[in-house]
């Protein structure tokens, strides 16, 4: 498949299989998926414990592998390509937002927004340009000297999302970004996510909490390590 054959899709999952072997026993986790995402979608996977959301997140955006089917990001097969130029890829064309805000705690903000930048390659002057201005846009310019540990936590979520960002990525993936976070926090948090989105990001978040998912755009619920359903949101 190539990239003109999906002008409006960002990505393509076919037959997508994983299995885990744990000891004697084989548990599939993911039975054989196809997905449709169309760039600029806002996307939410839900579904009870165990029903393979993070494992999907993982093998779409191959920091898994798969064992069976193919996923194409903006027409390229990512499961073919090698360990390293995978990792590439993953760092040039996409951002990861988890639960865990895993930032270096004796970093500032901009630090540790800029750090991926720098070890992609970009000149001092250049990381540190496009994290002050990632951190701009998502309301933490006068934040940017502080360390995580004199942030709030909806703060730290929105260090993650700037450094998410700052690669200017094509997609995003969230796995539960909001599951350390009040309510309240949660919302402004996913309102930040829903104005990426209208500015053209793509994002696919994983969430159990139904306000939460019931705010994208699209919903897919999965059970079992199957799409159970896929439904539009929009009017």
């Amino acid at each position: 498949m190539s990239s003109t054959e999906i002008p409006n899709d960002i990505l393509v999952a076919t037959n997508v299989k994983k299995t885990y072997k744990t000891g004697a026993e084989t548990v599939e986790a993911l039975r054989g998926l196809d997905l449709r995402i169309g760039a600029g979608e806002f996307i939410a996977v839900m579904g009870p414990s165990g029903s393979g959301k993070t494992t999907l997140l993982n093998c779409l955006s191959g920091l898994d592998g798969i064992d069976d089917g193919a996923v194409f990001i903006e027409g390229l097969n990512i499961h073919e390509l090698s360990d390293a130029d995978r990792t590439r890829h993953r760092a040039e064309r996409m951002g990861f937002v988890f639960q865990a805000f895993n930032l270096i705690p004796v970093f500032t903000a901009v630090e540790n927004v800029e750090l991926p930048l720098l070890l992609a390659g970009a000149s001092p002057d250049e990381a540190r340009r496009r994290a002050e201005e990632t951190l701009e846009r998502v309301g933490l310019g006068h934040r940017k000297t502080h360390r995580p540990n004199e942030l709030s936590g909806g703060e730290q979520q929105r260090v993650t999302i700037a450094r998410a960002l700052a690669g200017r990525p094509a997609i995003v993936w969230a796995d539960e970004p909001t599951g350390n976070l009040d309510t309240e926090t949660a919302e402004s948090v996913m309102e930040l996510l829903r104005e990426l989105n209208r500015d053209g990001l793509t994002v696919v978040l994983v969430t159990h909490d139904p306000a939460i998912g019931e705010t994208a755009g699209t919903l897919v619920r999965m059970r079992d390590g199957s799409i159970e359903s896929t439904a539009s949101l929009t009017a």
